[in-house]
């Protein structure tokens, strides 16, 4: 499955960004851009990106024209296939940024998403991203393999676990002091269904903590997609075998009925 766009975070601090229109649209970009420290321009400045946020639709339509001519990536509200890209709804708890996107089709989607995930995000979840920052050469010492230093923070966020950002936990010292070293293991899953949506929880957990999927050639793209993509994909239809250390998930389709 391909991807209609790449989600990138953008430094824009000092960085100029052209800026058209007049109104509430154009002022609600404007607010933004100045959250994220860029300077905000006219058309004549050079330029990386720009804003269209003119109502009228022959205007639009010639300043979108001339910005792409320039080579200049837009962002035109209102009007998502004229698209370079697009701007998300934002969570925002300290360094970590949760950006939630649509394509430019739902604001209003994207919006209510947003809304959900103010919910369910405790304030804290800023302090648990520096103390994992702060700890950075705490957890070198204590798991030098990165393969397996990943799967140790891996365990202590996951529900339940030491760090878990969802029920709040923030001592990562009190975490690095006493944590074991991660156990491998092997998950090996029969999935009776093509479509990623009706992957059990724990399949899809399985997925994202994995270091290496074997999977038979009749696995769809969907559901190896929900792997990391960093995560080795062995197609194979031999009986699975132990692969040594590591998160191991072996798939399989269960034959039709």
């Amino acid at each position: 499955m391909s991807l209609a766009s790449l989600p990138l975070f953008v430094r824009l601090g000092g960085r100029p960004v052209i800026l058209l229109g007049e109104g509430e649209p154009a002022e609600a970009k404007r607010r933004l851009l100045d959250r994220a420290g860029a300077q905000v321009v006219g058309e004549e400045v050079p330029a990386a990106l720009a804003i269209v946020a003119i109502e009228d639709e022959d205007a639009a339509q010639a300043a979108i024209a001339r910005l792409k001519a320039r080579g200049v990536l837009v962002n035109a509200v209102d009007r998502p296939a004229a698209c370079d890209f697009t701007l998300p709804a934002i969570v925002e708890r300290g360094p970590v940024i949760v950006a939630i996107g649509t394509g430019g089709v739902s604001a209003g989607l994207a919006a209510a998403l947003r809304q959900r995930l103010e919910t369910l995000l405790p304030a804290g979840l800023g302090r648990l991203a520096e103390g994992l920052y702060a700890a950075r050469a705490g957890l070198r010492a204590r798991f030098p393999d990165c393969a397996e230093r990943r799967r140790a923070i891996g365990a202590a966020l996951s529900p339940g676990g030491a760090l878990d950002p969802l029920a709040g936990g923030t001592d990562v010292e009190g975490w690095l002091a006493s944590a074991d070293r991660p156990a491998a293991r092997v998950e090996a899953f029969v999935l009776t269904s093509t479509d990623p949506d009706d992957l059990t929880l724990r399949q899809a957990r399985a997925l994202a903590a994995a270091d290496r999927v074997y999977h038979r050639a009749d696995v769809p793209p969907a559901i190896l997609d929900r792997a990391r993509a960093d995560a080795v994909r062995i197609a194979t239809d031999a009986p699975f075998a132990d692969a040594g250390e590591g998160q191991v998930v072996d798939l399989s389709m269960a034959d039709p009925a």
